[in-house]
Order: C-alpha cells, then sequence, then structure tokens
C-alpha cells in the first residue's frame, strides 16, 4: 500500500517556518513598534511571547514545531515499518537525528560576540530530547501512552512545587524556580528571559501527542477529524481551567502545565481544521509558498538563526537602506522594506532548493 502524503502536515510546517523566518528578519519588531499607542498594537503584540502568565499566538509556535515534528515522525516510522526496518534499525537512525539535533541546537547560541558559550535553550536541544521519548514509547498502546504524558505533566508539577530548593523554592516566580536552579546545575547561569532548559520535559508531551495524532491520522478509522477536535477541545478546559481557578498558571517560558495542555489544545484543533479543508475537502491551491519552505525547515531554521542574525540581515540592511536612503524613504517604509526582502531572499533559497530537489535531512 503507497502511503499518502498529508499535506496539511506540509502546510503546517511550512507556515510555522515562515512565521519564524519573518520573526528573524525583524518584521513583527518593526511593526509593533509602528504599532505603539495605536488600536493595533492589540494585534502586534501578539507575534510577540507574553512576559509571564498569559498566552499569545506567538507562544503557541514552539509547541506547534514540537508537536508537528511527532506527527511527521509518526509518519516516517510506519513507512519504516512498511518497508521491513527493524526496530534496532530505527532506534540508531533516531539516536543520530537527536544527536544532531542536539548539536545545532547548542550551536545556534554557542558563538557570542563576547565568546563561546554553552546554553541549551534552543527549540532544537528540546527537540532532541522530545523527539527521542515519542520514539521509544511509539509502540505502546494509546493508553499507555497516554498515561505517560499524564505522568510527564505530574512530575512537572513535582519538581516545581516540592522540590524546595533554597532561593528557588517559588514554583512560578521569574528566576527563583526550580527550573532556574537545574540551569545553575547545567550551564552555571539563568536566562535573563526566564526560559529553562528542562522545558523539554513537559514538551515532550506536544511531540508524544503529535505522533498519537499521526498514527490516529494513518488508521482506518473513519472518522478522523472528530477525535482531534474532541481532544482539542479536552485540553484547552483543562488547561485554561487550571489558570483561571488559580491552580497552575500559564507560563509558556517555564512550560507549566497549564500552558502545555492550553498549546496542545490549539495544536490539535490547527491540525483537525488543516486536515479537513486540505486532505479531505481537497483544497490545494496557493500551498506552495508555504510548502517550500517547510520541506527544508532545518535548513532554513539554522540559516537565519545562526546566518540571518550573524551577517546576512545586517548586509542586506545595509545594501536596502543605503538606496533607500539615498531616494529619502521615510525610516518605517526601509525598516518593512528591508525586513521583507531579507525574508524574499530566504524564500528564494527555499525555491532553489526545491526546485533542484534538495533537501537537507538530519
Amino acid at each position: 500500500m503507497v502511503q499518502k502524503r498529508l499535506l496539511s502536515l506540509d502546510f503546517l510546517r511550512g507556515l510555522i517556518m515562515v512565521l519564524l523566518a519573518l520573526e528573524a528578519a525583524g518584521l513583527y519588531h518593526v511593526l509593533n513598534g509602528a504599532a505603539e499607542g495605536s488600536w493595533w498594537h492589540n494585534i502586534t503584540i501578539q507575534f510577540d511571547h507574553h512576559q509571564w502568565n498569559g498566552l499569545r499566538f506567538w507562544d503557541l509556535i514552539q509547541p506547534g514545531f514540537m508537536f508537528i515534528a511527532g506527527t511527521a515522525m509518526a509518519y516516517s516510522l510506519h513507512k519504516q515499518q512498511q518497508n521491513g526496518v527493524p526496530w534496532s534499525q530505527s532506534f540508531r537512525k533516531a539516536l543520530k537525528r537527536s544527536g544532531w539535533l542536539f548539536f545545532w541546537g547548542v550551536l545556534d547560541y554557542a558563538v557570542r560576540k563576547t565568546g563561546l558559550s554553552f546554553e541549551l535553550w534552543d527549540v532544537l536541544t528540546q527537540l532532541s530530547f522530545t523527539l527521542l521519548v515519542a520514539f521509544l514509547i511509539f509502540r505502546f498502546s494509546i493508553s499507555t501512552q497516554m498515561i505517560i504524558c499524564v505522568g510527564i505533566l505530574l512530575l512537572t508539577e513535582i519538581l516545581y512545587r516540592f522540590t524546595n530548593v533554597p532561593g528557588f523554592d517559588q514554583p512560578f516566580t521569574d528566576q527563583h524556580n526550580f527550573g532556574n536552579y537545574v540551569d545553575l546545575l547545567l550551564m552555571n547561569k539563568i536566562n535573563g528571559g526566564g526560559w529553562v532548559a528542562i522545558n523539554c520535559i513537559p514538551t515532550a508531551v506536544h511531540t508524544i501527542a503529535g505522533a498519537l495524532a499521526g498514527k490516529l491520522l494513518l488508521s482506518e478509522h473513519a472518522k478522523k477529524v472528530k477525535p482531534l477536535l474532541l481532544w482539542g477541545i479536552i485540553c484547552l478546559i483543562a488547561g485554561f481551567g487550571l489558570d483561571w481557578l488559580h491552580i497552575t498558571p500559564i507560563i509558556k517560558r517555564i512550560a507549566t502545565t497549564s500552558f502545555t495542555l492550553a498549546s496542545l489544545g490549539w495544536c490539535l484543533l490547527a491540525l483537525a481544521a488543516c486536515y479537513w479543508w486540505i486532505d479531505m475537502r481537497n483544497h490545494r491551491k496557493h500551498l506552495l509558498f508555504f510548502t517550500v519552505v517547510g520541506m527544508n525547515s532545518i535548513f532554513i531554521y539554522l540559516f537565519f538563526e545562526i546566518v540571518g542574525h550573524r551577517w546576512f540581515n545586517d548586509y542586506v540592511a545595509a545594501v536596502t537602506n543605503g538606496l533607500m536612503g539615498m531616494a529619502h524613504f521615510p525610516g518605517f517604509l526601509m525598516d518593512l522594506v528591508t525586513c521583507l526582502t531579507i525574508f524574499g531572499l530566504e524564500w528564494g533559497l527555499c525555491y532553489f532548493l526545491y526546485k533542484k530537489k534538495i533537501f537537507f535531512r538530519l
């Protein structure tokens, strides 16, 4: 049986990478600055992380990245099983992939103007852990995997609430929680923005859930959208309920259980909507703009994170701003054109690789 490609997954992966590329190009920063004091500032701030307790649109990007990685893994492992690949070989491949993700994630933050740095806050280092966990339990029953997810969330609550390390015994306070303490042990530093490395523990639930969603879509189950919608609503109610009842606040920066559940709910609803619209209703027009970026997701992420931030963005800005400066363009328009030019060149690079059938895989 030939495995049908899940176009909704390609679209979602591409959409996330397009949004990340636009952020790396500086577009949201420019728009947010221009919107300061106006009514549409309420919209532009949705493309920035919430400072602490709350949930914005941009807080869903990383969970979405983790979630669709799990869905893609389910399709990959299903194909391997169909081709008779033994588990041991699949495990070696998964271990190698996780190793490379960890390496690139560390490298992304390693080179600073002040010298070399060892940091574990990058999404790729997180993903290296969550993908391996999801792989190791992939052949377990659905109920067992769900119990493991509940166990992971309970473990997160226990670590933050009951470890009581002096100075780090305030579970949901920035710079004074258990995650900050672990960062001191691992890296001898605390992230000024409140991010913690052990986010990889609760966010493993995103990747496991993504793999379970992939299993559902691969199955012969007649109704696939309904379970996704149902579980999405359940997760939303549970996540926001924990926050509204003042049990566990929604905090993306330390991936609290309420945040994990609420963001997972939105991921499930997004997959359900895209699967229904694209794969079931066969609406496939205008997907290329996103899929060409998603097909080389790891490559373009590393490009705009490493090359873009350290050289490419400034080089393009020097050219575009220099030319527009001679024509006395307004400052906002210069910044906007520069951001869109950076993104356009990166998209063009992805399109070139797509047309040449060059796809970078880990």
